[in-house]
């Protein structure tokens, strides 16, 4: 990680500089912000993490819980989320204290005993082939508390207003009026009104948010009941630390090992429930759950010590009809959706908490650039058009899966399908599926062909280059932080030729979007980030001649960036070629990011016309 660029750190250099508004927060929630977030779940927690980077922004935070959420109910954590937190720079931490998903293994009845369930399969898990990251498990809570760090520590300082409950608002041309309560402390029962530019939606399944702007969840209800619980336990089933799916002729069971070694989430198929049933399952005790779930694992048992939480939950699959409150009007959007309040479905496919925190991030760039005058009120509206579509991929995928797993034996063909949907299916829930259609912040596929291992739309997918300054290998994308910057990655040709000619453009001219779009007193690198690859071994690449606009001088001191310049060539340090494995021409090409690490364009080097008028789309020229 870069510090010292404001001077010398000795403290945690994980702790930004506070700035705007994060020089005198005030503890009171004040009556103007311009975009308030209701809700601390997983997509309301990223999008404070993103805010606190747009310190001019002031963004407040509201819970009605009296404080941090002491145990969540969501622990799948796909790589795409384990990116993502890479991104917000805890990526290594939060991987040390999780279960890491190895494998997956799968039971069936026995054949020659069918009251009794025999290991049919053990399979890899999906992120080992598709990612560096890994699949972990670990409570929501501790992603919670993560992202909160990232907020409080980011130069906004934002932290959340707990004990204040969302009442209602209204919309009007210029913003938006929200009522809230007061739930604690010395102004318990207060009623007051914030005016917000933007509000967030971030509040639940229930959400009032939601209710307030008139969408409505459009989906149903499987008629089939499942009971979850977190135990500690002593047990002789063998994959007691090893995630399972388990069919037997009593039932199934989803088991997820979880973090710490010793704690173990399942999820215990309690059947199909009637249409009169009227949400009385949901009642079912504890006891009930425990004892059906003996009975699936039989001839294995389970001798519960402690249940650290349970619940009862009915299969729904929900997607609300849009994600803001312009719907289809054509007007700029004032209130946005994230998370369960736009999206419900089963937690066994383990996506709801990592689609939630990608709507997050989503919406949080968007609103920043908006706020700060840097892109279109028009920007907005494609949070709803991006994010939606996606969302109703989950609800179909997460059908599917929920049907699989809920299967009698005398409805299974072929005992290994279930391990085989699994596998085959791994880019959605591994979260890599994600493709974002043509806009003002995507391209078209014109020169899709200059770098084919970068789809358009999809998010970056990192490989490993040599650092030119220090020879170290690195994953590129790692250096991307979740900072609201764009990423604009130039590959060079052999000979350099296009590139100082593309370099000096971006540097000089009035058409670059470098010069058109970052504001005059700032570094020149704070709105885009561009780096450089070149195709040779580092020790090749003489870094004193790099074009300035990749050493730029940036910070209180002025002091060179080192750390924009790679190199692509395998070393003593990696032996992969990015140009090779990302199918990159050798003639050059431009890659530009988004902040939420999605491909926006892919360009000629040898254009760069091309490359000013995708921005001249989406960007407000300063």
């Amino acid at each position: 990680m870069q510090f010292h660029h404001h001077g010398y750190v000795s403290k945690d250099p994980r702790v930004q500089p506070a700035a705007g508004t994060g020089l005198d927060r005030p503890d009171d929630l004040p009556d103007e912000v311009d975009v308030l977030i209701v809700g601390s779940g997983p997509a309301g927690m990223l999008l404070a993490a993103q805010m606190s980077q747009f310190p001019d922004v002031t963004t407040r935070i509201i819970e009605r819980r009296e404080g941090r959420l002491p145990l969540g109910q969501a622990d799948g954590i796909q790589p795409r989320s384990v990116e993502t937190f890479q991104a917000f720079g805890f990526a290594e931490r939060i991987v040390a204290e999780a279960y890491n998903i190895a494998y997956m293994n799968f039971w069936a009845p026995d054949p020659e005993n069918p009251d009794n369930i025999v290991r049919t399969a053990r399979t890899e898990d999906y992120a080992l082939n598709i990612s560096e990251f890994p699949h972990l498990i670990v409570n929501q809570a501790r992603v919670l508390d993560y992202f909160a760090e990232a907020a409080a520590h980011g130069p906004g300082r934002i932290v959340p207003d707990y004990g204040v409950e969302f009442l209602g608002l209204e919309v009007d041309d210029d913003g938006v009026d929200v009522r809230v309560r007061h739930t604690t402390g010395p102004r318990a029962g207060d009623e007051r009104t914030i005016r917000a530019r933007y509000v967030a939606g971030c509040d639940g399944a229930r959400s009032g948010v939601r209710e307030a702007i008139g969408r409505v969840h459009v989906g149903d209800v499987a008629l089939h009941a499942w009971g979850v619980m977190d135990v500690l336990v002593n047990t002789d089933f063998p994959d007691w630390r090893t995630k399972c799916a388990i069919n037997s002729s009593a039932g199934n069971i989803l088991h997820i090992p979880r973090e710490g070694g010793y704690l173990c989430r399942i999820y215990v198929d309690l059947g199909e429930v009637a249409e009169d049933d009227d949400h009385r399952v949901r009642q079912t005790p504890i006891e009930t759950i425990i004892a059906k779930a003996n009975e699936i694992l039989h001839p294995y048992t389970l001798d519960v010590r402690e249940v650290a939480w349970h619940s009862v939950y009915e299969v729904g699959h929900r997607v609300t009809d849009y994600f803001d409150d312009a719907g289809d009007s054509g007007q700029n959007p004032r209130v946005f959706l994230t998370g369960d309040a736009c999206h419900t479905h089963s937690a066994k496919a383990g996506q709801g908490m990592n689609v939630s925190m990608q709507d997050g991030f989503n919406l949080g760039w968007k609103l920043g650039s908006v706020v700060t005058g840097r892109s279109p009120e028009s920007l907005l509206a494609t949070y709803s058009a991006e994010r939606r579509p996606v969302a109703q991929q989950l609800i179909d995928f997460d059908r599917e899966w929920s049907s699989l797993m809920a299967r009698k034996p005398e409805e299974i063909t072929d005992p290994g399908d279930l391990a085989t949907y699994y596998l085959a299916t791994a880019e959605f829930p591994s979260g890599f599926m994600t493709q974002y259609d043509a806009s003002a912040i995507v391209a078209d596929a014109a020169h899709q062909a200059l770098a084919e291992g970068f789809p358009i739309g999809k998010r970056f997918k990192s490989s490993e280059v040599v650092l030119v300054a220090d020879g170290n290998a690195v994953h590129l994308g790692h250096h991307a932080k979740a900072d609201g910057r764009w990423r604009i990655y130039a590959f060079a040709d052999a000979e350099a030729i296009a590139l100082n000619s593309w370099a000096d453009w971006v540097a000089t001219s009035p058409e670059s979007p470098v010069r058109r779009f970052t504001p005059a007193d700032a570094d020149v690198d704070a709105v885009f980030d561009v780096k450089v690859i070149y195709p040779q071994r580092y020790e090749d690449v003489d870094v004193t001649a790099v074009p300035e606009i990749f050493r730029p001088e940036t910070g209180p001191l002025g002091l060179r960036d080192w750390e924009k310049v790679f190199a692509a060539a395998p070393s003593a340090w990696t032996a992969t070629d990015i140009f090779d494995e990302r199918g990159l021409s050798r003639d050059g090409v431009v890659v530009v990011v988004r902040p939420d690490q999605y491909v926006a364009a892919v360009l000629p080097l040898t254009d760069a016309a091309a490359l000013a008028a995708f921005f001249d789309g989406n960007m407000t020229a300063v």
